[in-house]
């Protein structure tokens, strides 16, 4: 497993680094263009004097006689601070002041990483500070926005924060330990896909470092320091606060991000009682916004400026009138509007799991999620999800139900549930619940996933398992028919099946195991 994680961290960092060349690139190809407005690299003092390298983007022709709306943009993680350049541009030829910077820790901004930690919330109104003092912003119409990194910090310093007044959280977080370590299954890729942009372009603080050094050895005797430091990290921590202030917050984010899915930001959604927008899109970790990071048209990037055009210019465009839940399948690519998103899975169909099944552990069957990025990457350019055979799924090490074929269309939209019986042979264990879409040549085309892990269980005594797989919308055909797979193995995720482990899934009489699919006829 050492060499396993030590490979899996030299391919994030080699991906990383060619995602920084391409960040740079779209970052300075706009700014040669840019005539229209004007652009200022300088430094902003942040948080104990902490010097942040950041760039004021300003309307054309302004003077000083008149305020603009203030936008502030954190970078992503890992990115240099030109990597907003183009947005900004567009943005101040709105009619804003922008500020984007670089978070502290990464690049030429000072200070260590702290993971969107209070000095990272701290840092955030300096930023505001300064450019209430040194630009023509207007004090009483703030925004915040970002992708990822970014995303997640402006949701924390509008919650510490009541100046903000709009938020556009795109690719972003709201529990972060919900996110890459669900159902307490550290998710690997995504961790050693973070680690190692942090190792190239930062300086990772002390407590950051031993963080990850806990999460990667399952140090259970940290387990509740790193969910508490998690907690300190996470908006949804402090939705009461975002709340009493009133924010305007756009959550945006893809079906397959394989580093904050999209199941933590539709429950962060349901508790917000202020204006609101969540929107889902095909694709993995920040590719639905890439596209406008190079100044190109892109869906995620106008919405957010008619967000920010209502909340913070007052400007009557119709946004507050829409659906505010906005889906796009993965499979036809068309846009749906929801009320809520409760009204997203309202109607539901139960598969039942029937019979006794033991699977041995500790071998990949062949059913996985995929690879981080590159896999919902192609589902969302190419509609090619992670496929595998289902009749040739070896049984040994998975656990297979299946529907019945159906007559019509029908279509995935929300959170898949499973609930079932466990009997483990072990204390500890790992399992991962596929859901397939099978075509008649039993090919399965993966529709959603997720992992569990259980410890300090008696072996031998059955205890029940409910498991939210990953949120999604997916249309499956007439004639096809869904299965549920479970095994062991996934190189997503770090597994705890000890060597020789066996795993009994069983449907008793009185508690009928079952997975709940949001499913409708076309």
């Amino acid at each position: 497993m050492g060499h396993h994680r030590k490979a899996l961290r030299t391919t994030a960092v080699g991906a990383v680094s060619a995602t920084l060349i391409a960040g740079s690139a779209l970052g300075l190809a706009p700014t040669a263009q840019a005539a229209s407005n004007s652009v200022r690299f300088v430094d902003i003092k942040g948080d104990g004097g902490t010097v942040l390298k950041a760039n004021v983007v300003t309307p054309a022709g302004a003077d000083g006689t008149r305020r603009y709306p203030l936008l502030v943009l954190p970078t992503s993680w890992g990115l240099p601070q030109i990597e907003y350049l183009a947005q900004a541009q567009k943005l101040a030829d709105s009619g804003y002041v922008v500020v984007t910077y670089n978070v502290r820790g990464f690049w030429q901004s000072g200070g260590e990483i702290e993971v969107a930690g209070p000095p990272d919330i701290a840092d955030a109104s300096k930023v505001i500070d300064w450019a209430i003092a040194n630009t023509p912003a207007d004090e009483g119409h703030i925004g915040m926005a970002g992708v990822s990194y970014g995303a997640g910090i402006s949701l924390l310093a509008a919650a510490h924060d009541k100046r903000v007044k709009a938020v556009a959280a795109l690719s972003g977080w709201s529990d972060l330990i919900g996110s890459i370590y669900s159902s307490r299954t550290q998710h690997l890729q995504a961790a050693a896909l973070l680690d190692g942009a942090g190792r190239v372009t930062g300086r990772q603080s002390e407590e950051v470092r031993q963080i990850f050094n806990d999460f990667y050895a399952s140090n259970l005797s940290k387990e509740q320091e790193i969910i508490d430091w998690g907690k300190k990290r996470s908006a949804g921590t402090y939705v009461d606060q975002l709340n009493q202030n009133g924010t305007a917050l756009m959550l945006a984010n893809a079906w397959g991000d394989t580093v904050f899915p999209p199941n933590q930001f539709g429950d962060f959604y349901e508790k917000l009682t202020g204006p609101k927008r969540l929107e889902f899109r095909p694709g993995d970790h920040g590719t639905a916004e890439i596209t406008g990071l190079f100044g190109l048209p892109n869906d995620v990037w106008t919405d957010a400026g008619r967000w920010f055009g209502h909340y913070l210019k007052g400007e009557d465009n119709g946004i507050d009138r829409e659906q505010p839940v906005r889906l796009k399948s993965r499979s036809t690519g068309a846009y749906e509007g929801y009320p809520d998103w409760k009204s997203v899975g309202a109607t539901r169909k139960k598969i039942a799991l029937a019979g006794t099944t033991t699977i041995h552990t500790n071998i990949d069957s062949g059913a996985d999620g995929g690879v981080v990025f590159l896999s919902s990457i192609l589902d969302q350019v190419a509609k090619i999800p992670p496929i595998a055979s289902i009749p040739l799924l070896p049984r040994r090490w998975a656990a297979v139900w299946q529907s019945e074929k159906s007559a019509t269309a029908q279509q995935v939209r929300g959170t898949a549930m499973l609930h079932t019986t466990l009997t483990p042979t072990k204390e500890s264990g790992t399992l991962v619940a596929y859901l397939y879409d099978v075509g008649p040549l039993g090919l399965g085309k993966l529709v959603s996933n997720a992992p569990y892990t259980f410890h300090g269980r008696t072996p031998g005594r059955p205890f029940g398992v409910d498991l939210e797989l990953f949120s999604t919308a997916y249309d499956v055909p007439a004639g096809h028919r869904l299965a549920l797979v479970v095994d062991t193995v996934d190189p997503l995720y770090i597994e705890h099946n000890p060597s020789g482990a066996q795993l009994t899934f069983s449907s008793p009489a009185n508690d009928p195991s079952y997975v709940s699919v949001p499913l409708s006829e076309q």
